[in-house]
């Protein structure tokens, strides 16, 4: 998860599936996208804020893929594209506060924060959705909340400051899944436009505008200098815009609409592990014997969360 990308009926969101309307061949492919590009993502962001300012540089990604989603969508679906109505607009400014704004914290922690462990701190969304749909009331599986549990035991074993690592930055992560998990558990419940497409470019839009207005006002545009910015870090922002954020969401959205969400959702722990893994081979990022640890509890954990609270008619 690093973007925009999963939205509304993100993980643990039941929703409808069509899981027999594309053959098996295309629905692998497509979660393979899904599976790689967005663990790499977490390497990608690494690059990115080498040279380049985080905040400008999340905001910068967002704002882009607003305005090039937006005019295809337009002329393929028709002008009311660009008229939400103000409560579709205020929605759409929320998500994309918590969802790119998520994107956002995660790309300031990882100035100091290895790649493969911010994925590991943002494995936790799904435990974060479990626990607020029990503070809104809704009734969740002991199987659950148990799972819950060992996965935020997890959590602490690996909040503990190594190498260039700060408290700050994990926390930070930690804080960021909190944002998207919100994010995510409220697109459902309100007035955002009902085309998913429609929905994350505004979202993303939106989003990217209030990230790089927050880049602004916290004194990065001093630290803006072109001729200084790296091709590893160019390259990082160019593959976070068009793998990251557009072939990765548009087989992420077909996903939603042909496969059975539990299937989908594997990527909450699939991601983790293609990050760490990119982290060690690109970047030599270290991996501790406390990092297996922790990262096989919250693995473990999300996989029986995914698996316990898959709709039921899934399961039959």
């Amino acid at each position: 998860m690093t973007a925009i990308e999963a939205s509304a009926r993100d993980t643990l969101v039941p929703s409808e599936s069509h899981a027999d309307a594309a053959p098996p061949w295309k629905v692998w492919s497509a979660l393979w996208i899904v599976y790689i590009v967005w663990g790499s993502t977490y390497l990608a962001i690494a690059l990115m804020v080498e040279t380049i300012p985080p905040l400008l540089g999340a905001g910068t990604r967002f704002m882009l893929v607003g305005l090039i989603l937006l005019p295809i969508l337009a002329w393929r679906k028709g002008s009311h594209v660009w008229r939400p109505s103000r409560a579709e607009l205020l929605s759409a400014g929320f998500v994309g506060l918590m969802l790119p704004g998520a994107n956002a914290v995660i790309s300031v922690a990882q100035k100091t924060v290895p790649s493969g462990l911010a994925a590991l701190l943002v494995a936790s969304i799904p435990l974060w959705v479990i626990l607020l749909r029990r503070a809104s009331g809704e009734k969740i599986s002991w199987q659950s909340l148990g799972a819950v549990l060992v996965g935020f035991g997890g959590l602490v074993l690996l909040l503990h400051p190594e190498g260039e690592a700060t408290m700050i930055g994990l926390l930070a992560c930690v804080f960021a899944a909190f944002m998207w998990a919100l994010g995510s558990f409220s697109s459902p419940r309100i007035s955002l436009p009902r085309d998913p497409l429609i929905s994350t470019a505004w979202q993303s839009l939106l989003g990217g505008i209030a990230v790089f207005a927050s880049g602004v006002v916290t004194g990065e545009l001093p630290d803006v200098h072109f001729d200084e910015f790296s091709g590893r870090s160019i390259g990082g922002l160019l593959y976070l815009i068009t793998f990251g954020s557009l072939l990765a969401f548009t087989s992420y959205a077909w996903l939603l609409q042909n496969a059975p969400i539990s299937k989908v959702s594997t990527y909450a722990y699939v991601n983790p592990v293609v990050a760490i893994a990119l982290g060690w081979l690109v970047l030599n990022e270290s991996i501790t014997p406390t990092t297996l640890l922790g990262a096989g509890i919250i693995v473990a954990s999300v996989a029986l969360v995914i698996r316990v609270e898959a709709p039921k008619t899934e399961k039959t």
